[in-house]
């Protein structure tokens, strides 16, 4: 009697299995990856969104640039050549951008993925540290 040479069911088994848990393993740490990387550009976003109202300020010692029907958003548009930061996942806008009336302060906010990794708990640019920091804030430099 001649034995047939092969793999045994339960062998076949153990290998899907096997290849099974490792996709697995592999693809929350891509997720994670990704989140982590769109997180990063938030954060460039913001930097740069600081960076053009740093530059309005320098220009018009306020935040809110010139003429009265200016606000916060306009005086960015027009230092960022008319480029809004546009959220990394194409879903609904979540940067908010906060320059009062006096045009002295402002605070710019993104919510963040990536949970606990920001530096703020609220969009209003309240700072702290309740361990639910899920906003990544900035406000002015002058």
């Amino acid at each position: 009697m001649q034995r047939q040479k092969g793999f045994t069911l339960l062998e076949l088994l153990v290998v899907i299995s096997i290849i099974g848990i490792l996709i697995a393993i592999s693809v929350v740490g891509f997720t994670a990856a990704q989140k982590r990387s769109r997180d990063a550009r938030r954060r460039g976003d913001m930097k740069a969104w600081q960076d053009a109202l740093e530059q309005v300020y320098a220009e018009e010692t306020n935040y809110q640039g010139t003429g009265s029907s200016l606000v916060c958003q306009d005086a960015v548009d027009a230092h960022m050549n008319g480029i809004t930061p546009v959220d990394p996942k194409g879903d609904t806008y979540v940067y908010t951008a906060s320059c009062p009336i006096a045009g002295d302060t402002y605070c710019i906010c993104a919510q963040l993925e990536q949970l606990d990794s920001g530096n703020s708990d609220s969009s209003a640019c309240a700072f702290g540290n309740s361990g639910d920091e899920d906003y990544y804030c900035l406000n002015q430099l002058q």
